[in-house]
């Protein structure tokens, strides 16, 4: 059995039936994924869009669930919608618009979560509560049809406090059960919150998460070129 096999066995046996695992492959090749897909592996996370369309591209035979996780600029929407599965990384209504917009061009509704900024660091992306009330009450966000809110997700600091990570998984959980009573009560989709990773997924499991987003304790350090 690979490293990779050996990583994915002992994660995928720890993690309650309703938690699903992103297998966060940015950097690292297409012979990794395979060996992952192998062993079945289905959902893949990428950060970048060139990265994730040239391994989409590479890797389009296989039934793989892509998901982008990563910031993501509108003019790179238009490149990902026929094939993606799930964006992670929503944080302004100006995407949603362009998201909506290429994926009605491609007959198709893009799943997509919102990420809420919890973190202490300033130089992640996401939103806060008011500022996506203010997306979810607007009349362009009510006009939107091919785009479905599923969720929420959101990044802890980079941080060894883990009292201090526990504390923002826990923030970001009640802000998905505020969301869910006052705007998606009677949608079963909203129902995901993607947040942990490889050094605190274990607590994020304990707080609620429903996705976790693996990259290093699957695949290694991560390899720049």
């Amino acid at each position: 059995m690979s490293f990779i096999e050996d990583n994915i066995y002992n994660l995928t046996r720890k993690l309650p039936k309703n938690v699903n695992l992103v297998a966060v492959s940015k950097t690292h090749p297409v012979e990794m994924i395979k060996t992952a897909y192998s062993c079945g592996q289905r959902i893949f996370g990428e950060n970048k869009v060139q990265e994730l369309v040239s391994k989409y591209e590479e890797l389009k035979q296989l039934n793989i669930k892509w998901h982008l996780i990563g910031h993501l600029q509108t003019n790179k929407v238009k490149y990902i919608v026929s094939f993606i599965d799930l964006i992670h990384s929503i944080d302004n209504l100006k995407l949603l618009k362009e998201i909506d917009k290429q994926a009605k061009k491609n007959s198709k509704t893009i799943n997509c979560l919102l990420q809420f900024h919890i973190a202490t660091e300033e130089t992640k992306f996401g939103l806060n509560y008011s500022e996506a009330e203010e997306i979810l009450t607007s009349t362009d966000y009510k006009e939107l049809k091919n785009i479905n809110i599923c969720g929420v997700m959101g990044m802890a600091s980079f941080t060894d406090n883990m009292d201090l990570v526990r504390k923002e998984f826990r923030n970001l959980k009640q802000i998905f059960e505020q969301l869910k009573k006052e705007y998606f009560a009677t949608n079963f989709d909203f129902c995901e919150i993607s947040m942990g990773m490889s050094s605190d997924w274990h607590i994020a499991v304990e707080e609620g998460s429903t996705m976790i987003r693996v990259g290093s304790n699957i695949f290694g350090n991560r390899i720049y070129i």
